[in-house]
């Protein structure tokens, strides 16, 4: 076979697999603007077999309507659309409105005047390329083709800067490990390796202080998600005025500060799990705005037109009593069932048996390195201390006392007298400790959800008969 017989074989050979990889992926929205009804009606019968859509218009006017209603992902752009103009300076002011539209999608320019000045002109401008009139078959499939997968990745880049920049953002000092040996927390992380494969809704419910941001971030980083981003947003934290942007973002123009788009945490939390803290805490009004998010599996920002697919796993979290709440029509009973596929109860400190001193000796050695303080350990009349006080604020408050202690101390060991509780605080806590109604609610309450709702083998957890069960739940009103 002469060489260039070869030549044209193998050309032959690359375009057919560009029209391969079209016709199966069938993907892209194209417009096409162009004054003339004979190059739309032609180009509208050779693209529709093998993108995803195809719109026409002769009027450069309706580009923005087509924009905000068809989301093209290329649009081919006559240069010239007065039939005497050959400057190609309509075309240029088109594209010009186009980028301040929308800056990601791709723009072909058509035009029977192609010169390489006017093609420079075009790329300088911002144009994707330049395809001249009469245009053959297959470099325009190839060039549209090209235009579709540069609009994909102007896509892709934007969303991963977002991404960059919501993880630039501080979130904590890093220090994620969890740590815990007693039975509760044993159970909780078995729970969670047999969550591993599932991309299940989780509720975290646990009294302030008790590590719920920590199983959160255990959870995702042992997930299907593990490699994607985790966003955390605090719903204790911001008001009601400010959620709606924070969750769902805005674009340019929405209102008079919003000069430049901001991605909600849904956004930039795509592909991955978004952790919703203090989840009682959002309103009547926008948990039904939440609601909807999650059923439609999209959100609308604020000022934009059209509506952004989100793929996101959620994990919230609460101190609240959320079923009483729902119960008194203060949260969602629907928003309810959809967040908690799954429910894990933190406990609080106190009822971690042997918890107390393991995290007391990790929080040594950690704020001991912090602070280059040579301290040999922590006295045995103080691990004493530390094990009768109820700990009120839980690891939050065990954490910060212990790295005051260590700043402090001026002794080789730490002593009790290092550790100073609020009197208040703990006889308070103590004579709820000792509420016989109250610890009888707790244990059948954790009986229950350690049963799975199941009576008998709750029953059998608290080492009494169903009957007795009942009488107890009618007496404390449960």
């Amino acid at each position: 076979m002469p060489g260039s017989d070869v030549h044209e074989f193998y050309s032959a050979i690359r375009q057919l697999s560009i029209f391969a990889k079209i016709k199966d992926m069938k993907k892209g929205k194209i417009l096409i603007i162009d004054d003339n009804e004979d190059v739309l009606l032609a180009l509208n019968l050779l693209l529709k077999s093998h993108v995803e859509q195809v719109r026409v218009s002769a009027d450069p006017g309706r580009i923005e309507y087509f924009i905000n209603t068809f989301y093209p992902d290329v649009i081919l752009l006559d240069m010239n659309f007065n039939r005497d103009a050959i400057s190609g300076q309509e075309g240029l002011f088109w594209l010009e409105k186009i980028k301040e539209i929308d800056s990601d999608i791709a723009v072909v320019f058509i035009t029977a005047y192609a010169d390489m000045d006017k093609a420079i002109q075009a790329i300088k401008a911002g144009a994707t390329d330049f395809v001249p009139k009469p245009w053959e078959k297959e470099k325009l499939l190839a060039t549209i083709f090209s235009a579709i997968e540069l609009h994909e990745s102007r896509v892709e880049v934007k969303h991963l800067r977002q991404q960059i920049s919501a993880l630039a953002t501080p979130a904590g000092d890093g220090k994620y490990e969890i740590i815990g040996e007693s039975a509760v927390m044993l159970n909780i992380f078995d729970t969670i390796e047999k969550l591993r494969n599932t991309d299940a809704n989780i509720l975290i419910l646990g009294e302030n202080g008790t590590g719920k941001d920590l199983i959160a971030r255990e959870i995702h980083r042992k997930s299907l998600r593990c490699d994607k981003i985790f966003v955390s947003l605090d719903l204790g934290s911001i008001s009601e005025s400010l959620f709606e942007s924070e969750l769902f973002g805005y674009r340019k123009g929405a209102f008079t500060d919003a000069h430049h788009d901001k991605p909600g945490r849904l956004e930039v939390a795509a592909g991955g799990t978004l952790f919703l803290d203090e989840i009682g805490n959002l309103s009547f009004s926008m948990q039904m705005k939440l609601l909807t998010a999650i059923e439609k599996r999209e959100i609308v920002p604020l000022g934009a037109t059209r509506p952004t697919p989100i793929d996101v796993r959620f994990i919230s979290a609460t101190n609240a009593n959320i079923r009483e709440m729902a119960a008194d029509r203060k949260f969602r009973q629907d928003l309810l069932y959809r967040i908690n596929t799954i429910e894990i109860y933190l406990p609080p400190l106190r009822e971690r048996d042997g918890d107390v001193l393991l995290l007391a000796d990790h929080f040594f050695t950690r704020f001991t390195r912090k602070y280059g303080k040579k301290l040999k350990g922590i006295s045995k009349e103080a691990k004493t201390k530390l094990q009768n006080y109820p700990w009120p604020g839980n690891v939050r408050e065990l954490e910060h006392t212990m790295e005051r202690a260590v700043i402090l101390s001026e002794k080789a060991l730490l002593g009790a007298e290092n550790f100073i509780f609020t009197p208040a605080s703990a006889t308070k806590k103590s004579r709820e400790e000792f509420n016989l109604n109250k610890l009888e609610q707790e244990a059948i309450e954790r009986a229950f959800r350690q049963a799975g709702g199941n009576i008998s083998l709750a029953a059998e957890l608290l080492g009494i008969t169903r009957y007795a069960l009942y009488r107890k739940m009618e007496k404390l009103g449960l």
